[in-house]
């Protein structure tokens, strides 16, 4: 009989009970291009040109470039498809989008040290969290049941730690463990569906003896992350240009993950039930078939505020510097949770089935605490040739092992620090982007940005163990992310119309639950499967200089 050792640290255990881990923190601080028409359809290389509204979300710097004021309003619409590897359709879904609202006031100073000083506002949705993808798995040779026994093992938990009360029960027969014991919920949710089996030395999951079936999945997102800034900037001489913005950000997050397996050959404890359908003291071992699904909604509210720091030099009117740094995101964050699982198992002896549920006050289970996102740091480089083009690059670095959990007061969680610095790593992008002027009225843009990976190729190989938070074993990650865009704009007098294209490619890979050692030797890698998104989003910005 195969025996489970879980790579996590006894010391994480208590930390299950919480809603966030580290790689929720990492979904919660993503971003993603978007702004203006002219931004987007330059990639976003715009931290070393500025006179756009978009910015103030980038480079602060670049409103000191503006010699007079401007309003904006963007509108896009997106064309979503996401497709698993080995999925014969991807799902698709459209949405329409208040992008970004702006306003630049620039104040003339009369002075030739500081010719003008700026103030800005502006309105931007950093991110859209919608995504919907599933996908199936045939012939899996591993089980979720296995995991959570490796769980509940590493968490030396007992029968009576994970069973409800009843006439006997040691802890009495009101006892609940739900709300009376620390265990983790998968532990308690997966022992009262019959998903664990107990052993001499802890548990052993229902297929820990060689079962083999399919699995399936299915991830719906929803939401986003608003930030509304205020920014100030001004020049020196015309030849540096700096600016101080700060950020209130808004995030809404909603998710429902679902995951399943169907077992042949499993192995469970069949109960007797009496006439009236309740569960009798005998019962016996079986070896059947088992299907059981796990669901976990999540909706998460947060609140919190950055600053920016920007400069753009220009050494001589063909050359420009820019260099900007982000502080992180301090968000004061609330989740509401609960998870359901539900089981049927079929076998010689009969078949029977049911749903457990986590979840208190009623309904929903609520945690609070604080996240701060990574750090950014900006760097750009921009030319003007002559009186037709600009040719523009940006490099961000974003210390994705920067991020912080801490509790509503703010204190660290120094375990999931840990975690956050063994799993991540800082991402590179690389944005490109160029504009030729056709006419005195019409220009044409396109550009492209790659981002690296945050994820440490030691998750990706299963090297270390990833540890998951609350009742949700399943996370996921960016492998890279891809943008190619292009577009146009078009000016007459004070009036400006642009619009842009762009098409995201985005490489991510879904895991259902994380790596588990065997005693023996060798890893379980889990159940996992690689996720490619290729979104369209058309945008229109409408401008008026006064």
């Amino acid at each position: 009989m195969k025996k489970y050792i879980s790579i996590m640290m006894l010391c994480a255990a208590p930390l299950l009970a919480n809603a966030q881990g580290a790689f929720d923190a990492l979904q919660m601080s993503q971003d993603e291009l978007r702004g203006t028409s002219r931004f987007q359809s330059m990639a976003g290389a715009f931290g070393a040109l500025g006179g756009d509204v978009s910015v103030m979300n980038q480079n602060p710097a670049g409103i000191g470039v503006y010699r007079s004021s401007d309003v904006s309003l963007t509108m896009d619409l997106d064309f979503q498809s996401s497709k698993v590897d080995g999925m014969s359709s991807a799902d698709t879904q459209t949405k329409f989008n208040l992008n970004n609202v702006g306003y630049v006031g620039a104040i003339k100073l009369n002075s030739e040290t500081m010719p003008n000083l700026n103030v800005g506002f502006s309105f931007n949705r950093n991110k859209s969290f919608h995504r919907h993808y599933q996908g199936g798995m045939n012939g899996i040779k591993s089980s979720l049941t296995n995991y959570v026994a490796a769980l509940t093992n590493a968490g030396n938990w007992s029968e009576d730690d994970l069973a409800f009360g009843y006439n006997g029960h040691p802890y009495g027969a009101n006892y609940n463990p739900y709300y009376d014991s620390a265990a983790p919920w998968m532990s308690i949710l997966a022992y009262d569906s019959y998903l664990l089996n107990p052993v001499s030395n802890g548990f052993e999951g229902i297929a820990a003896n060689g079962a083999s079936g399919f699995a399936e999945f299915e991830v719906d997102e929803a939401g986003h992350t608003d930030e509304y800034s205020i920014n100030f900037g001004g020049n020196i001489k015309n030849k540096v240009y700096w600016g101080l913005g700060v950020g209130i950000v808004d995030l809404d997050y909603d998710s429902y993950m679902y995951y399943g397996e169907g077992l042949d050959n499993a192995y469970y404890y069949h109960p007797d039930f009496d006439a009236s359908g309740n569960m009798m003291e005998t019962g016996a071992y079986e070896t059947g078939y088992a299907s059981y699904g796990f669901v976990n909604h999540l909706a998460t509210r947060g609140t919190g505020y950055n600053f920016k720091l920007g400069v753009i030099v220009k050494p001589v009117n063909e050359l420009r510097l820019g260099l900007a740094f982000h502080t992180p995101t301090y968000f004061e964050m609330k989740d509401l949770y609960k998870t359901i699982s539900s089981f049927e198992m079929q076998d010689s002896y009969g078949t029977f089935d049911g749903e457990k549920e986590a979840g208190e006050a009623g309904y929903w289970d609520e945690y609070h605490y604080n996240l701060h996102t990574p750090w950014r740091v900006i760097a750009s480089v921009a030319g003007v040739i002559g009186q037709k083009g600009i040719l523009s690059l940006d490099y961000e670095w974003k210390g994705a092992n920067t991020m912080r959990l801490c509790d509503d007061g703010d204190h660290e969680f120094t375990d999931l620090t840990d975690d956050i610095k063994n799993y991540f790593q800082a991402t590179h992008t690389v944005r490109v982007g160029g504009e030729y002027r056709v006419s005195d009225n019409f220009s044409l843009r396109a550009g492209y940005s790659y981002q690296t990976s945050p994820v440490k190729d030691v998750v990706k190989d299963g090297v270390v163990s990833v540890i998951t938070s609350g009742s949700n074993p399943a996370f996921q990650y960016d492998r890279s992310v891809q943008n190619i865009t292009c577009g146009f704009g078009y000016r007459y007098k004070a009036f400006s119309l642009d619009m842009a294209y762009v098409h995201n490619y985005r490489q991510s890979n879904y895991h259902a639950y994380p790596a588990v050692t065997y005693q023996y030797g060798g890893t379980d890698f889990g159940n996992y499967a690689a996720v490619n998104d290729h979104n369209n989003r058309v945008s229109l910005t409408l401008g008026f200089r006064f």
